[in-house]
């Protein structure tokens, strides 16, 4: 493996470690505002799209850790 395909392989485990904080910040952000919605509709809106972040994040992290 080149010194170019070495960066761009870094360069890509960045992006995914960068993707991997805003899917965590959007599930709690996410959690949190489901606890405040008194609309059971969107409190349901507000999980759904939680547990998408978490699920997201799962996938990204799992990736990550068969790739080190």
């Amino acid at each position: 493996m080149n010194t170019e395909n070495k960066q761009l392989e870094s360069n890509n485990l960045k992006v995914i470690k960068d993707q991997l904080g805003y899917e965590a910040l959007l599930n709690k952000k996410f959690n949190e505002y489901g606890t405040q919605c008194t609309d059971q509709n969107l409190k349901n809106l507000c999980t759904e799209a939680s547990n998408t972040h978490k699920q997201n994040f799962n996938t990204l992290k799992s990736y990550l850790d068969s790739h080190q």
